[in-house]
């Protein structure tokens, strides 16, 4: 089983990599992508995990945005962890993150909300990249909402009057970083209308010149449609076909495995990369 897309407590999942890479093991996940956004901070916890059959393909998933403001999510695998260049990119999205959220809260204490950055650091893990996944569980403990998943289908969407976009890079541009770096590109849940707005798809040509390799097409935020229109862009652009969890923890519904990528399609993505990265026992 090959699911290419989680996330740990080093970014906003809710366990730590070392669980997750436990939890992997206990659903039976041959090959598991660890992706948090926009860190690598969870890599060497997560390998020295490791036991048994399992492997990792070690990554990050980049936040981007386009020219014209549509947030874009660019899954970079395989890529060389110690490439400089690539480091930077991160660092620099990250510290976009911070004044974005006080914007978020500002807007939301305008509204009447009770909500204060002391709250979300309440529940931020030491070391984590901050997001709106923990804004949403500030605003769970306040009793403002229910779930993050509440959270983010109304008040944290991407077109609602709370939301911020912040320093990021655009989708080519993350490509191209990722490509350099040795790994492989994949977008992850291009179609995933129920955040907010989403490319068109026009739009993929011009990913693809940049360099992308691969698509996210099985992902539960994407219907049947939508999958389908996805498999049909994939195949006119010799794309790989990915599926994957996008695993959180408990803070979403989303379970391990619940999509997977096809084994030859993983062999297709992974013969991309400059080298072999994978990581075994």
């Amino acid at each position: 089983m090959i699911d290419l897309h989680s996330h740990t407590n080093k970014s906003d999942g809710t366990d730590s990599p070392r669980e997750l890479v436990n939890k992997a093991i206990s659903k039976g996940v041959s090959l598991l992508g660890l992706t948090d956004h926009d860190t690598t901070s969870g890599w060497q916890e997560a390998v020295q995990s490791l036991r048994g059959s399992i492997s990792l393909a070690l990554g990050s998933e980049i936040s981007c945005l386009t020219t014209d403001g549509i947030s874009v999510h660019m899954l970079g695998l395989l890529f060389d962890g110690q490439n400089k260049e690539m480091q930077i990119m991160l660092e620099e999205t990250r510290d976009g993150r911070l004044p974005r959220m006080r914007k978020m809260i500002e807007k939301m204490r305008a509204a009447g909300i009770d909500i204060s950055m002391q709250d979300i650091e309440a529940v931020l893990p030491i070391g984590a990249t901050l997001g709106r996944p923990h804004l949403a569980d500030a605003l769970v403990n306040k009793g403002v909402i229910k779930s993050r998943d509440e959270a983010f289908q109304g008040m944290l969407n991407n077109d609602s009057v709370f939301y911020v976009s912040h320093a990021a890079p655009t989708p080519e541009e993350a490509i191209r970083m990722i490509r350099k770096a040795g790994g492989v590109a994949v977008i992850a849940h291009p179609f995933a209308s129920l955040r907010g707005q989403i490319l068109g798809a026009k739009d993929f040509a011009a990913l693809v010149e940049a360099g992308l390799q691969g698509i996210e097409v099985d992902h539960r935020d994407q219907n049947s449609d939508e999958r389908a229109m996805l498999r049909v862009i994939a195949k006119e652009l010799d794309l790989v076909i990915t599926g994957a969890s996008d695993y959180h923890g408990s803070g979403k519904l989303n379970s391990l495995g619940e999509s997977t990528t096809a084994p030859d399609q993983w062999e297709k993505l992974e013969s991309l990369a400059d080298q072999r990265r994978v990581v075994g026992v």
